[in-house]
């Protein structure tokens, strides 16, 4: 394989010749020579070639412009600019595809919305660059965490006829006409007649179909796409992300929130090894200081609260929120960066949330009003993790989905796990973006993932 530019800027100069493949990022003219930064995606500032005028025929050197395509060689030298340690002094260069004068991105600063609109393109920014670069450490280092500590990778299935959340956001998947679609003698779809035999949908979370593997395999994690049909327009919503979800059996709460924390750090810690540039850039330009941020988090033991303890600390300043809080709220991301940005100064793991408020599986507690949930706040973003201890308990989790109204022949399945062998198991769920855009301080989560789903944003 050819050496990439990441690695070519680090060799020592020498006689040998190599070859440096890549898109221009800018060329610059002196009387003498021709000064081209040739960038391959590897890392953020490209290498430097040097085309002395004497060797270049004239109009290849000014067939070079930003956005083309190159291939050069010659000999890594040092470099008499102060700027980088070596420069390539170029003895051939290859114009492989021209970029003509309406290339999109010239050399100026893009708002990252017109950037929105160009996603095919918009990787070979700096900015959207250095996001690639650490969303594709953090995906390996989801991975190696979890190998390293003899979890199972499970792949569970993305068109689901189970509704994991309950909330009813999800994208239907028929082969049904749907200009003409069967209908029963009362009027309704007759989804028999579709290709699964049953109303289906695309999955909001691998969780359930998880467990039955944690029930076999004991540890086990999910990392794909999850979708949500939620038409929320803002800087925090995604119709179509990525989700990391552990689940665990032989596992109580308490042993879900140590995985948690251990999970987040080795993560971070993973990325401030591996990506130094970028995060250098991300704090230089993107959000002041948010490599310390990361830092910080991953040196520094989480707090713990009680729902309850955390709604009295809330309640003491509710004059500062523009959603009072109260027992029985739900916590807006205001309250959770108040939290942990406030009162604790760290993150903070918040338990014991009300039933109302939580999903069914969620273990319910001896006071008959709260379940075993767990929710990980982080500074500058709110909630970053939600899991629970599953309620493992066969009656209680069928008295708690006839309450809310949960068909048992829907879940017929999952209360098999509970049925044959059940064990106290425990889980929780990452959005995989949340965490990009935590550790970048990317502020729109559109600009974390390549090409960004949501209502009426489906162009690439």
């Amino acid at each position: 394989m050819q050496t990439v530019i990441k690695e070519l800027k680090t060799m020592q100069p020498g006689p040998a010749l190599v070859k440096a493949s890549g898109w221009v990022r800018t060329k610059r003219d002196s009387k003498n020579v021709c000064f081209i930064e040739v960038n391959d995606g590897t890392c953020l500032k490209g290498l430097q070639v040097v085309a002395d005028k004497a060797v270049f025929d004239n109009n290849l050197l000014n067939s070079i412009s930003t956005g083309c395509s190159v291939e050069c060689e010659g000999q890594i030298v040092a470099s008499e600019g102060g700027d980088q340690a070596v420069e390539l002094k170029a003895t051939s260069i290859e114009v492989i595809g021209d970029a003509p004068a309406d290339y999109p991105l010239q050399k100026k600063r893009h708002t990252l919305e017109y950037l929105r609109d160009i996603a095919h393109l918009r990787a070979r920014t700096n900015t959207i660059g250095a996001v690639a670069r650490v969303r594709s450490k953090m995906a390996f280092a989801v991975h190696k965490f979890f190998q390293e500590n003899d979890f199972y990778y499970v792949n569970t299935p993305l068109i689901t006829a189970s509704d994991c959340e309950g909330a009813g956001q999800l994208f239907q998947v028929t082969t049904l006409d749907l200009a003409n679609p069967p209908r029963l003698e009362d009027g309704r779809i007759d989804y028999s007649k579709d290709f699964f035999g049953k109303h289906t949908s695309l999955t909001v979370s691998g969780q359930l179909e998880g467990e039955t593997y944690a029930t076999a395999l004991r540890n086990i994690y999910t990392f794909g796409p999850t979708f949500r049909a939620e038409n929320s327009n803002t800087k925090r919503h995604l119709a179509e992300f990525w989700m990391v979800e552990p689940e665990m059996s032989f596992c109580t709460l308490e042993g879900d929130m140590e995985i948690a924390e251990s999970f987040l750090k080795y993560v971070f810690k993973y990325v401030l090894e591996e990506c130094d540039e970028d995060m250098e850039f991300f704090s230089k330009f993107i959000e002041p200081g948010v490599k310390d941020t990361i830092v910080h988090v991953v040196e520094t033991p989480f707090a713990h609260m009680t729902y309850t303890e955390a709604v009295k600390e809330l309640e003491k300043h509710g004059d500062k929120f523009e959603f009072k809080p109260f027992w029985g709220c739900d916590l807006q991301t205001e309250h959770e960066r108040f939290l942990t940005e406030e009162v604790c100064h760290r993150p903070v793991i918040v338990t014991d949330y009300p039933k109302e408020i939580k999903s069914f599986y969620m273990k319910l507690n001896d006071d008959g009003k709260t379940v075993r949930a767990m929710d990980v706040l982080a500074p500058r973003l709110g909630e970053i993790i939600g899991g629970s201890e599953r309620e493992y308990r066969y009656d209680v989790l069928k008295a708690r989905m006839a309450e809310l109204g949960l068909r048992e022949e829907d879940y017929w399945w999952y209360l098999d796990l509970r049925k044959y062998g059940t064990v106290p198991h425990s889980g929780f769920g990452l959005g995989f973006e949340r965490a990009v855009q935590y550790v970048t301080g990317m502020q729109n989560i559109r600009d974390v993932i390549p090409y960004p789903r949501a209502a009426k944003q489906a162009d690439f």
